[in-house]
């Protein structure tokens, strides 16, 4: 039994490499033109004295209008996945911030234990935390150990680990079923 080699190509290689190809038409459409009225210029009718350019000409002129009328199309498409991905990274911060908001009312943490929960969760060290918030490490540390007792986690790993999961839990932007 043979295996077939799978393609392994992302959709987002393929429409790359689709504008890198219609890139090279275009570059290859402007040579031509720019060889053909240097071409004119230069040596007038001599060289395709018996030859009708006018049918290449215009073969030209077409792959270069398809060229980017695809371009364009490629282009429209990637700003509209940009815009709905930056659409899904604020739906997503908006989420995680309101669980936050949740859990840690749900905690009971107080407003300076809060602070310092934000600070864990974006991998701030305990004496840049003390730095930030004008107190001693020792407090920020003791702040930390409450914050894992109400949270019922060991340590900040796990602090971590119990958003992260959280957040990979629940879908952030619901499927549209069509009716």
């Amino acid at each position: 039994m043979t295996s077939t080699p799978r393609d392994t190509s992302s959709p987002m290689q393929n429409k790359s490499t689709m504008l890198w190809g219609l890139l090279v038409i275009q570059i290859v459409c402007t040579l031509f033109f720019l060889a053909d009225a240097l071409g004119d210029f230069i040596f007038a009718d001599e060289i395709l004295a018996g030859f009708n350019h006018d049918i290449l000409e215009a073969m030209v002129v077409v792959a270069m209008a398809l060229s980017i009328v695809f371009t364009i199309t490629q282009i429209r498409r990637m700003l509209q996945r940009q815009r709905r991905m930056e659409d899904q990274i604020k739906i997503a911060s908006g989420a995680f911030v309101t669980m936050l908001d949740q859990y840690f009312d749900t905690w009971k943490l107080t407003p300076a234990e809060r602070d310092v929960a934000l600070f864990l969760i974006k991998g701030m060290s305990f004496s840049d935390i003390a730095q930030m918030r004008n107190t001693r490490e020792g407090t920020v540390k003791a702040q930390c150990n409450a914050i894992y007792n109400k949270a019922d986690v060991t340590g900040r790993a796990q602090l971590l680990s119990f958003f992260i999961e959280e957040l990979l839990s629940e879908e952030l932007i619901p499927e549209i079923k069509n009716v």
